[in-house]
Order: structure tokens, then C-alpha cells, then sequence
């Protein structure tokens, strides 16, 4: 991939360990800076929030030319054997704009392919409908069946999507 001058942008996803929690704490927090709500709990994100669902889940990492540049978490939905949530994702201001983003929704969608996964479900704020297509391109579903299991602090609840996969 090149950016905006012709410079070739070498792009790894590495799958986070415990050891990363402040990375992905400190990306999650840049990453949402001035792109999502203010009010939203990604702005206070701290590395025992992130240890607690690396312990649970899992997260990738993105690398633009060795540089932590984004990352991207998933978690199991509580009492649901098979479904996990994506959560998370971002990717620093400087790197935007070049579908960065989808590497990181891949690898995710990879992993699931190679666990005893058959759902994936995220919620989209519902600031930025505009992710609703971006999603969907991904084969992701509207579920407006679907409860968002996080609390909101009396925001909007966001759009749910799902992706069902047969194994």
C-alpha cells in the first residue's frame, strides 16, 4: 500500500499479549480522540480495563512501518457459547483515511474463522452512521433485535450489527 506521496506503508497485525495493555490503552484513547463522542468510556480507557478483556477476549494490534498505529479488541458475549463482540477499534489520526481500519476487522474475522465462533456483533455509535456501510461490506447485518450490553451514561444506544458464519 502507498500513501498520499508514494511511500510504500508496511502494514502488520499483531495479536496483542496481556503485556500490551497499555499500548492498546494509550492507542485507544489517541485513536478516538476527535473522532468519537467525548462523553464515550473509550476516552477514560486505562490498562487494567484493557488487561481485564485480554483476559477474556483478545485484541490485535496495528503496525504502520513499525509503529503502533491502531488496534481492535473482541471479547465472548456473556451467557451466549459462540458470539463475540468486537470492540474498540481504532486507528491513530495520522493514519486515516487509507482503510487502515479493515486490517484490523479482518484479522478479527480470521481469528473467528479459526475459533468455535459462529456470530460477531458490534454496536455502532449512533454519531457515526456513516460505519453502518462500512461494516456491511463485511457482511455484517443491522440486528435491531439486539441489546447493547454496555451501559451508555444516558447516550443514544448504538446501532448493533452481526455476522453470522458457518463453519
Amino acid at each position: 500500500m502507498c500513501d498520499d506521496i508514494g511511500n510504500e506503508l508496511n502494514i502488520l497485525i499483531s495479536e496483542a499479549s496481556i503485556n500490551d495493555a497499555p499500548l492498546i490503552a494509550e492507542l485507544t484513547r489517541a485513536s478516538w480522540a476527535d473522532k468519537v463522542n467525548p462523553k464515550s468510556s473509550g476516552h477514560r480507557e486505562t490498562a487494567e480495563l484493557v488487561q481485564a478483556d485480554l483476559q477474556r477476549g483478545g485484541a490485535f494490534i496495528l503496525f504502520v512501518n513499525d509503529t503502533a498505529s491502531g488496534s481492535v479488541r473482541w471479547l465472548p458475549v456473556e451467557g451466549e457459547s459462540g458470539v463475540w463482540e468486537v470492540r474498540r477499534m481504532g486507528v491513530m489520526p495520522m493514519y486515516r483515511n487509507r482503510n487502515l481500519s479493515q486490517y484490523l476487522l479482518e484479522a478479527v474475522i480470521h481469528r473467528t474463522l479459526s475459533a468455535d465462533v459462529h456470530e460477531l456483533r458490534l454496536g455502532v455509535r449512533a454519531d457515526q452512521p456513516r460505519l453502518v456501510d462500512f461494516y456491511a461490506a463485511f457482511g455484517f447485518e443491522l440486528a435491531p433485535e439486539l441489546e447493547y450490553p454496555h451501559d451508555m451514561h444516558g447516550e443514544p444506544a448504538p446501532i448493533m450489527m452481526r455476522r453470522i458464519f458457518n463453519h
